[in-house]
Parts: structure tokens; sequence; C-alpha cells
């Protein structure tokens, strides 16, 4: 059983906000019942109708990979009448984007009608890589390219670049090659921007295991069935989880199956000796004998003086 707007969804009739919309308002009736609660589970071929007209059944899915050329819309429909990337493929099907590239921005974007893979592809925790071939304008400082790497905090949250690849650099204009895992609204404009770099050009030539090839701008193809179970597979690891042990005034990391610490190897805790961090202090000859990371705290005029004076020799009996 499915619910009733993700079955309108992949039929073809409306977005599921807007299916959302006609259920509430009395507007769909499954198998000559009206249907007014959200959330209603139906079977996949159920009999719907909208208005009295009924549903077609649910179209044959399709996976299409498109070089977006500059100036078209990735949206399946544009309020100020701009041309979308589905009049621009003119598919039969009701495809819609699987996210998004900015007007002015090219390169790989996917398309299809299958809601549940689109939202594996998309959700970083599976883990799919975004590549971008950047143009910029600025200076480009190995700073730069640090803090692109440690992260710029934006609205959605810390944006860090996975990897970044300096292909050129000359004075002023650079060219670089930037690997995210996440793709929030001009993220990549914004992460520049907040490093001194305006971007010129910006394509997405790789995402996940597909890589635009050879296709020309404005050219698309459809995926292959080892490109779709490819897509929708998980490609990451999990990243060890912090816990805060009840004892323990520190954070400490936990290992998971398959996953790599990221602490280092030695956390000072509050109230940890230095022997703990450090290891034993090698000792000099003649320096006094004490445990190792704990200052030795002399007592008295004899102690002061040093072992010489501290031994003295018995006295002959008279």
């Amino acid at each position: 059983m499915i619910r009733l707007q993700k079955v309108m969804a992949d039929r073809g009739v409306a977005s599921r906000r807007h299916a959302e919309e006609l259920i509430s308002e009395g507007r769909v009736r499954v198998d000559d019942e009206v249907i007014t609660t959200l959330g209603t589970r139906v079977a996949p071929d159920a009999r719907i109708e909208v208005d009295g007209r009924p549903v077609a059944a649910p179209a044959a899915h399709r996976y299409v990979l498109l070089n977006k050329p500059v100036g078209i819309v990735s949206t399946a429909h544009d309020e100020r009448g701009r041309r979308t990337v589905l009049d621009h493929v003119g598919a039969r099907e009701r495809l819609f984007p699987v996210g998004r590239l900015d007007t002015d921005s090219e390169g790989l974007l996917l398309l299809t009608n299958d809601g549940t893979w689109a939202e594996r592809v998309l959700h970083p925790r599976y883990g799919h890589e975004r590549e971008y071939d950047v143009a910029v304008e600025g200076d480009l400082t190995d700073d730069a390219i640090a803090r692109l790497q440690r992260g710029i905090p934006l609205e959605e949250g810390i944006a860090r670049a996975v990897r970044v690849a300096v292909r050129s650099r000359s004075r002023g204009r650079s060219r670089l090659a930037l690997v995210l895992l996440t793709g929030w609204k001009r993220q990549v404009r914004r992460m520049c921007l907040a490093v001194g770099l305006k971007v010129t050009r910006l394509v997405r030539v790789r995402m996940g295991p597909l890589e635009l090839g050879k296709l020309r701008p404005g050219e698309f193809r459809d995926l292959t069935k080892k490109e779709i179970e490819a897509m929708a597979a998980s490609t990451t690891q999990r990243a060890p989880r912090i816990r805060q042990d009840a004892n323990e005034n520190a954070p400490r990391v936990v290992r998971t199956a398959n996953a790599r610490a990221i602490a280092p190897r030695v956390t000072r805790r509050v109230g940890s000796s230095r022997a703990r961090v450090e290891g034993p202090r090698r000792q000099r000859y003649g320096e006094r004998a004490g445990q190792a990371g704990r200052p030795t705290r002399e007592r008295g005029p004899r102690a002061a003086a040093g072992p010489a004076a501290r031994f003295t020799p018995r006295r002959a009996p008279r």
C-alpha cells in the first residue's frame, strides 16, 4: 500500500503538494469513494479519479542524463515563461529534474519520473559526489583553498568541499575542480564568494559514477540499467558518532562498522596526569627519581640542599 498523493504524483497527475490540495478539497475518488484524509494508503493499481476523470495507469520509469546549457531553467514549470529543461527534452512522460542547476550554470542534470530513485540520488546519506569545473576571478590563495575544505558557514549549515584541485592559476583568473556532497541553492557560488572569488563559469561534470562524457551542451541520453542501479546504491560509510560519557568531561569518538575514527590518538581529559599524555620522562644522572608526570615536592632544608647534604656518615665510636 502506498500513500495516495504519491500514487497520484507517480501517475503524473500533479506534484505531491498539489495532490494533497486536491485530496483535501474532496476532488479525488478511489474505487468510487471520495478520499479527503491525507496519508490514505491505496494499492498501486487502484482506480483513481480526479474531478470525475479517470487517472491513467503509471507510466514506465525513465531516467535521462542531460547536459544542460546556459539559459534554461531546471524546473518543471516556470512562472516567468522561460524555457525549461522539460521543454528542451520534450519527453512524453511527465519527467522532473533531480535537483537543480542555476540558470547561468551548465552541465550534468538528471531527469526522471521515479520519485523514490530521485530521493536516493539526492540525499546526502547515500554519498553521491557532485563534481564541478569552476572558473573564478580573484586572488586564489592557499588560505582560500583551505577555507573551502574546512567549511564555509551558510544558512543551511557548513558548506564543505570534499576535495579541491587547482586546474590552472594565474593572476586574477583561476580554474578549480570542486567536489561536494550537498547541492544547496547556488552553493558553489556562495562558497567562492565567501573567500573572495567570483564564479564566471560553472559546469557540473560528474554526479556519483555518472559523467558528462562526450555529451555536448543541449544533448541528452537515457541511462543504462547498470547506471540506474549504481545511482540507487549507497556509496559512503557511516560517520563516527560522538557521544558524551557520563564519567568523562570530554566527548569520545565511537567507532562504527567500516568507519574511521576522526579523533586524535591522545585526548587530554580534565584532571589527567601529564604522564598519561606524554609518557614517562627520561631522568638524568643525579636527579631524584619520582613518579613520572607529577611534580616532586621537597621538604626541609636538607632536602633543598640536594642529595649530598642528605647523606650523613655514621660517627665512629669514641
